[in-house]
């Protein structure tokens, strides 16, 4: 029997998270390596080493890795596209845990793509939308069709909280924004504002991948470059980046984690435009209170709030920038189970 052997790239606090995940779909004939327990073996067992040999110390240098086996055929093809959702999933609640990115040494990565995409399939989004896998030829059905290649980065419109994001977003599009989408993952977010009628968009990720997959993706829907800009870099911490960026944005989008999000609220307020808007999903159940919290805390008001299982979204403008100068009731608190 051939054998495919299947990775996934992580940090050194992603190897626990990534291993339970793993043995949560019963796989659990798993190889971790990590180089911080690789160093601390090392310098805990000095004594018995006279020479290390360079070419496993240069393998082991920044790696924290999780390996697992399944057989090559069918079965262990669901088996890799079960974990590939799954780490999908892992990636949007914890993005502190990336790369978080999945490789087999085994099969050719064409391969790998051509089984996984029979999983993938079409999603109807809210009233307008429908996220289409760019390797099939589906029926739009009237609504406006957003194509779509995630290939190993986040956001394919499965997950609630990406659903979240993009029903709320449908709502408020109305023609000629400028949209700033901050962890764009696959870039779903920006590319769907900009096929409702938004003018432009900055979509940003810290993770470089998804400058080369949100581009193709522009691509794969007739958005010119000059309507979409990405970029990677971290928002929260690099003040230069936050000026290349610019200011004045009509709709911010953040699609990430509560503590993310929590960070973010000092500083969206001086990315948006007057009147401008903040949609920001990812934020578990038991998280909700330290969101909300920060946004009152940092002088928003919070328009909407959808969840979706146990995943939240909130619609928030903020208060120095709402030209009448009230604080607006919330006009929606809705509960979008079933989207």
């Amino acid at each position: 029997m051939r054998w495919l052997t299947v990775w996934i790239d992580t940090t050194h606090d992603g190897i626990l998270p990534v291993s339970d995940m793993l043995s949560a779909l019963g796989i659990d004939n798993i190889v971790t390596e990590d180089e911080s327990e690789f160093l601390d073996f090392l310098e805990s067992n000095r004594q018995a080493w006279d020479y290390v040999d360079q070419t496993l110390s240069d393998s082991m240098r920044g790696r924290s890795r999780v390996t697992f086996y399944v057989p090559e055929d069918e079965s262990g093809f669901a088996t890799v596209a079960q974990a590939r959702m799954a780490l999908e999933n892992l990636r949007g609640e914890r993005p502190e845990l990336r790369p978080l990115r999945m490789g087999l040494d085994s099969t050719e990565d064409s391969d790998w793509e051509d089984n996984w995409k029979q999983y993938y399939q079409p999603v109807k989004t809210g009233e307008r939308l429908f996220i289409i896998p760019q390797w099939m030829n589906v029926d739009p059905e009237g609504r406006i069709p957003v194509i779509l290649n995630p290939g190993l980065t986040f956001g394919t419109g499965a997950h609630e909280t990406t659903r979240l994001c993009l029903t709320m977003l449908e709502k408020q599009i109305h023609g000629g924004e400028r949209i700033l989408d901050i962890g764009c993952g696959s870039g779903i977010l920006s590319i769907a504002a900009l096929r409702l009628g938004a003018a432009s968009a900055v979509a940003t990720d810290i993770d470089e991948l998804c400058v080369k997959v949100a581009a193709e993706n522009a691509a794969f829907n007739d958005i010119a470059p000059e309507r979409l800009k990405i970029l990677s870099g971290n928002i929260l911490t690099d003040a230069a980046f936050r000026d290349t960026i610019g200011k004045s944005y009509d709709m911010i989008l953040s699609n990430i984690v509560a503590d993310v999000i929590t960070g973010l609220a000092s500083i969206v307020p001086g990315l948006l435009a007057p009147d401008g808007q903040w949609i920001c999903s990812g934020v578990i159940e038991n998280r909700t209170e330290d969101v909300t919290d920060a946004l009152c805390r940092n002088g928003f008001d919070i328009l909407e709030t959808a969840s979706d299982r146990d995943w939240y979204a909130y619609r928030c403008v903020h208060t120095a920038r709402n030209i009448s100068g009230s604080n607006p009731v919330p006009e929606n608190q809705e509960n979008a189970h079933g989207m």
